[in-house]
C-alpha cells in the first residue's frame, strides 16, 4: 500500500495568506504578442467593451492606436480618464495622470478597471515613477483591476535572445516578477504571413506622405525568420508561465496523480558501479524529445552517499538534469512523491536481473505498486552491477567497531542478568536483551543491531533457558520464545536506527536553514563590501570550515580581492569564472588541477565579482554541500548588487542636489550682475561723447572697458541661459524654417567677430523645412562659429555644409585648427569644460553645453570629433542631426505658424 498523503501544511498556510492578499488586490490582465501589429490593443479594446457591457465600471488611462482607424473607433466607444500635460523639451504632450486613475477607483471600489497600454513605456522625466508598469502596480496595490499589452521583447529576460535574434535592443523593458504575477495572460496571436501583409497594406504604420517606415521595419524587424523566432518565444513563455501555475496548484493540494499535459523525464539513480548508465540513457532520451529532466536519489537509512554517487549525479547536473537528494525509508514511495510534486511522467530506472534476497521486490514493481500513472522506463544493466557494491566510506576500522560494541553490549548484559536468574522472570530478562539491541541501534546503526539481536536470543538460550550451559531446548515453547524476540529485537532495532537516520538528516537541514537565515539576516544590514565579505568569510569557516577570498568587481570589470580573506586565489581561475560565469577550480570540469574552487557571484543583473575557497583534499564535498555553496554565493551576489544600487542611489543625490544648488547659484549670480555690467557699457558710451574729447590713449581705453564687458555680458548671458535651460524654464516658439535664412542670421551676427576670415556655405537647394525655434538654432550656430573663430588661426576658412537624409537633416561646421583634444571630444560638451584646459582664449566653457542642451530639446543630437587626412588632424568637425518631419500642406496665416506644433 502506498503511504497516505496530504498536503504541506507550510504550503496551504503560504497559499492562505496569498489568497488573502490577493483579495485586497486588484487583478492584472497582460494581452500578450509577439511584435507590434498583432492586435493586442484592439482585442483589449474589444474585451473592454465585453466588460462595459456587462456593468464593469471601465476606463481608458491611456490608449496608443497609431492613427489606426480601427483601433480609434473601438477607444472612442469608451469612458476615457483625462491625460496629464506635462512640459517636456519646450513642448507640452500628455502623459497617463495616475491620480485620476486612483480617483476613479475610489469611485468604484473593488470594481473599477483601467486601460493601460504599452507596459514597458518609459514615463517623462518628473512623473511619479520611471515606468508605466510601476504606475499598475500601484493601480494593483489599490485594489484597481489593470488591463495591458506588452510584447515579448520587453520581457527583461529575453531581452538579450530577442536583440540577438532581430539586431536591435529594446531599452524598455519589464521585470519577469511583474509578468508571473498577472492574473491572466491572453496570448495575441498572428502568423507571420497575415502579420507582413498587415505591414504592407499600411495597417501596422500608416503612410505619411514620403515616409518610409513600412519599407525600413520590413526590412530590418520584420523579417519572417525573426517573426517566427519572437513567436515560439512568446508561446513557449506563456507555455512556461502556465505549466508553473499548474505545478503551483499542484504543491497546495493533496498528492494527485501526474498529469501528462507536458512531457518530462525522473531518472531514479540508485548505488552501484552502473549508475552512470541510467544517467547517460535518461539524458540521451530527454535530448531525443527535448524535454527537461531530472535525477533524483534517495538516501535511506543505513546507507549514506558515497563518493561514487556524488560523481553520477554531478554528471547528470553536467547533462542538464535538475538533480535533488531524498531521504527516505523507501525509495519507491519517495520517488513517487517526488514525480508527483513536479509532475514527471515518465521514470526511468535501472533493471537489475537477480535479486540479491528471495523476498526482495524489484523497485519497478513497488513503484507500480504506489502509482499506476506513471510511464516506466527500465535500463538493463550488466550482470556485474549486481555483485559491484560501492563500499560505505568510513575510517578503516570504525565500521568493525560497531560490530564490537555490540557484541560487548550483549555479553554485558548477559553477565549483568545472570545473578539476577532466580530473582527475574525469564521474559523480563527478555526486555532487558531487546532494552540492548535498542541501544546498540541508537548508538552503532543497522548492522550491529541485527547482530545484538542475533547474539541475544542466543545468550538467551545458553544462559537462561534449561538446560543451562547448552543451545539444546528443552521445552519446544521455547523455540516460539526465540523467534518472537528475534523478530521483535529486529524490528525494533531497524526502526529505531531508521529514525536515529532520520532526526539526525531533519537536524543537519534545521541547521542549514537556521545558518542561511542567519546569513541573510547579516547581510540585509550590510552597507559596506568589507561587511558582506566579513559576513561570508564567518559562514564559511562555521559550516565548511574552510577558508575564503571574496572578489569584487571595479567599475573596469576587473577584479579586486576585499581585505579580509584568507584562501588563496589563482587571478586566471577566477577571471575566468567571472567572465563566463561558470564554476572553475578543483571539484570542476574546468581547471581542476587548481588548489582552489572559484564560484561566479551571479546577481540579477550581472556577475558582481567571485568567491574563491579552499575545498578540502582528502573528503571532497557532496551535492547538498555544493548547494549549500552556491546558495551562499546567491546571497552574497545579491548584496553585493543590493550595495551597488544604493551607492548610484546616494551619488545621484548627491548630483542632482549638486546640480540643483549650482544652478540656483548660477541664475541668482547672473541676474545680480547683469545691472552693473549694463551700467559698465553705458558708462563707456556716455564716456566717449561727454566733452571734452577724449585722447586717442582715452578712447582705446574706453573701447577695451566696452569690448570686455560685452565679453562679459556675454558669458552672464550664457550662465543665465544654461540654468534656464536645465530648469525646463525655455518655451520653445518652434515653427516651420528655411534653414538658410537661420544659417544667414547667425553668419550675420557673428561678422564682427569673424571679420577677414573665409566663410564657405554649401546648403543644397532641395533641403525641407524644419520645424524650430529658428532663435535658439541661430543660437547654436552663433556659439560654433564663434568658437571656430577663438580656436583657429587667423584667417583660417570655416566651412558651413548641410545634407538631407529621409528622417533627418545633418548640418555641419568644419574649421581648419588644431581640433579637440584626444580622447576628449565627448567632454567637451559637458557644463564648465574647454578644449584647453589653460590659455589665453577667454570663456567658462558654457557655450557647447549650451548648444547640446538646444540641440537635444529639439529632439536632434549634437557630437564633434576631428577630421583627419593621411594621420594628421585637419581641423575639427562639429555635427548637428535635427529631425525631419513632414510640413502641413498649408502654413496658413502667420498667427498660425506661430503655435506650437507637435511633430
Amino acid at each position: 500500500m502506498s503511504e497516505p498523503t496530504r498536503p504541506n501544511p507550510d504550503a496551504l498556510l503560504a497559499q492562505v495568506q496569498q489568497d488573502e492578499a490577493r483579495e485586497q488586490r486588484g487583478s492584472l490582465k497582460i494581452f500578450f504578442g509577439a511584435s507590434a501589429g498583432v492586435g493586442k490593443t484592439y482585442a483589449m479594446l474589444s474585451a473592454a467593451h465585453a466588460a462595459l457591457a456587462q456593468g464593469t465600471p471601465v476606463a481608458v488611462g491611456v490608449v496608443e492606436t497609431h492613427s489606426r482607424p480601427e483601433t480609434e473607433a473601438l477607444a472612442r466607444g469608451l469612458p476615457r480618464l483625462p491625460l496629464r500635460a506635462v512640459a517636456y523639451r519646450g513642448r507640452t504632450l500628455a502623459e497617463f495622470d495616475l491620480d485620476a486613475a486612483l480617483d476613479f477607483g475610489e469611485q468604484h471600489p473593488g470594481q473599477a478597471l483601467v486601460l493601460l497600454d504599452e507596459l514597458a513605456h518609459s514615463n517623462l522625466v518628473g512623473a511619479r515613477h520611471p515606468k508605466r508598469w510601476q504606475d499598475a502596480e500601484e493601480l494593483l496595490a489599490a485594489g484597481i483591476d489593470v488591463w495591458s499589452t506588452m510584447n515579448v521583447q520587453h520581457l527583461e529576460s529575453l531581452n538579450d535572445i530577442v536583440s540577438g535574434i532581430t539586431g536591435i535592443r529594446v531599452h524598455e523593458t519589464v521585470p519577469d516578477r511583474f509578468f508571473d504575477s498577472a492574473d491572466e495572460v491572453v496570448v495575441v496571436d498572428l502568423p507571420p504571413d497575415e502579420l507582413l501583409e498587415r505591414l504592407k497594406t499600411g495597417k501596422v504604420y500608416l503612410p505619411q506622405g514620403d515616409d518610409q517606415r513600412t519599407e525600413r521595419a520590413a526590412a530590418n524587424f520584420f523579417r519572417k525568420g525573426n517573426l517566427l523566432a519572437l513567436r515560439e518565444l512568446a508561446l513557449r513563455r506563456t507555455a512556461d508561465r502556465v505549466d508553473d501555475q499548474m505545478r503551483a496548484y499542484r504543491r497546495g493540494v493533496a498528492a494527485k496523480p501526474v498529469w501528462p499535459n507536458r512531457e518530462a523525464l525522473l531518472a531514479g539513480i540508485g548505488p552501484g558501479a552502473h549508475a552512470e548508465k541510467v544517467v547517460r540513457s535518461a539524458a540521451r532520451m530527454a535530448a531525443q524529445l527535448d524535454v527537461p529532466w531530472h535525477a533524483v536519489h534517495v538516501e535511506t537509512p543505513g546507507r549514506p552517499m558515497d563518493r561514487a554517487l556524488q560523481h553520477t549525479l554531478r554528471l547528470a547536473e553536467s547533462l542538464g538534469a535538475t538533480t535533488a537528494t531524498l531521504t527516505a525509508a523507501d525509495p519507491a514511495s519517495a520517488l513517487v512523491r517526488y514525480a508527483r510534486e513536479h509532475n514527471l511522467a515518465r521514470l526511468v530506472l535501472g533493471r537489475r536481473h537477480a535479486r540479491r534476497w528471495p523476498w526482495q521486490r524489484a523497485l519497478a514493481d513497488r513503484v507500480t505498486e504506489h502509482a499506476d500513472d506513471l510511464d516506466l522506463v527500465q535500463v538493463a544493466l550488466p550482470t556485474s552491477a549486481e555483485e559491484t557494491r560501492t563500499p560505505i566510506e568510513a575510517p578503516g576500522g570504525a565500521r568493525w567497531r560497531g560490530y564490537a560494541w555490540a557484541t560487548a553490549a550483549c555479553v554485558l548484559t548477559a553477565l549483568l542478568a545472570t545473578p539476577l536468574r532466580e530473582v527475574l522472570e525469564r521474559s523480563n530478562i527478555v526486555m532487558l536483551f531487546l532494552l540492548t539491541v535498542v541501544g546498540v541501534a541508537l548508538a552503532k546503526g543497522r548492522g550491529p543491531a541485527v547482530l545484538a539481536a542475533f547474539l541475544g536470543v542466543a545468550l538467551f538460550d545458553f544462559l537462561f533457558v534449561p538446560p543451562i550451559h547448552d543451545f539444546a531446548v528443552g521445552d519446544v515453547e521455547y523455540l516460539v520464545t526465540f523467534g518472537v524476540m528475534l523478530v521483535v529485537a529486529l524490528v525494533v532495532g531497524q526502526l529505531t536506527a531508521g529514525l536515529k537516520q532520520q532526526a539526525e538528516a531533519a537536524t543537519q537541514r534545521e541547521h542549514r536553514v537556521r545558518s542561511l537565515y542567519d546569513m541573510s539576516r547579516d547581510l540585509s544590514a550590510a552597507l559596506l563590501v568589507s561587511q558582506v565579505a566579513e559576513i561570508g568569510a564567518r559562514f564559511l569557516t562555521s559550516e565548511f570550515h574552510t577558508r575564503s577570498t571574496l572578489l569584487v568587481a571595479d567599475e573596469h570589470d576587473q577584479l579586486q580581492a576585499v581585505d579580509g580573506g584568507t584562501a588563496p586565489v589563482d587571478t586566471a581561475v577566477a577571471q575566468w569564472a567571472f567572465e563566463r560565469g561558470e564554476e572553475a577550480g578543483r571539484g570542476t570540469h574546468t581547471l581542476p588541477a587548481s588548489a582552489g574552487l572559484v564560484l561566479p557571484l551571479k546577481a540579477p543583473m550581472r556577475v558582481r565579482g567571485v568567491l574563491a575557497v579552499e575545498p578540502p583534499v582528502d573528503k571532497p564535498w557532496g551535492i547538498e554541500q555544493r548547494r549549500l555553496l552556491q546558495t551562499c554565493a546567491s546571497l552574497l551576489a545579491i548584496s553585493l548588487e543590493r550595495i551597488h544600487y544604493i551607492e548610484v542611489a546616494q551619488h545621484s543625490t548627491v548630483q542632482i542636489e549638486s546640480e540643483r544648488l549650482r544652478n540656483s547659484l548660477l541664475s541668482a549670480i547672473s541676474h545680480d550682475l547683469r545691472t552693473p555690467l549694463a551700467s559698465l557699457v553705458g558708462l563707456a558710451d556716455a564716456l566717449e561723447l561727454t566733452p571734452p574729447a577724449l585722447s586717442d590713449a582715452q578712447r582705446d581705453v574706453a573701447g577695451a572697458m566696452r569690448q570686455s564687458a560685452h565679453r562679459m555680458n556675454a558669458q552672464v548671458n550664457n550662465l543665465l541661459d544654461m540654468a534656464r535651460l536645465q530648469a525646463g524654464a525655455v518655451q520653445f516658439n518652434r515653427a516651420w524654417q528655411p534653414l538658410e535664412e537661420v544659417v544667414g542670421s547667425a553668419i550675420a551676427a557673428c561678422a564682427p567677430t569673424l571679420a577677414g576670415r573665409d566663410i564657405r556655405v554649401d546648403l543644397p537647394d532641395d533641403l525641407p523645412l524644419l520645424h524650430l525655434d529658428a532663435v535658439l538654432i541661430e543660437r547654436v550656430l552663433i556659439n560654433l562659429l564663434e568658437n571656430a573663430g577663438k580656436y583657429t588661426p587667423a584667417g583660417s576658412a570655416i566651412h558651413l555644409s548641410a545634407r538631407a537624409h529621409s528622417n533627418t537633416v545633418d548640418l555641419r561646421v568644419d574649421d581648419h585648427g588644431p581640433g579637440l583634444p584626444k580622447g576628449r571630444e565627448a567632454l567637451v560638451f559637458e557644463k564648465f569644460e574647454r578644449g584647453q584646459r589653460e590659455g589665453s582664449t577667454p570663456g567658462v566653457g558654457l557655450g557647447l553645453a549650451i548648444c547640446r542642451a538646444i540641440v537635444e530639446a529639439h529632439g536632434g543630437t549634437i557630437e564633434g570629433h576631428n577630421r583627419e587626412h593621411n594621420g594628421s588632424v585637419q581641423g575639427a568637425r562639429f555635427v548637428i542631426t535635427l529631425p525631419r518631419d513632414t510640413p502641413p500642406a498649408d502654413l496658413g496665416t502667420a498667427s498660425e505658424e506661430q503655435q506650437p506644433h507637435t511633430p
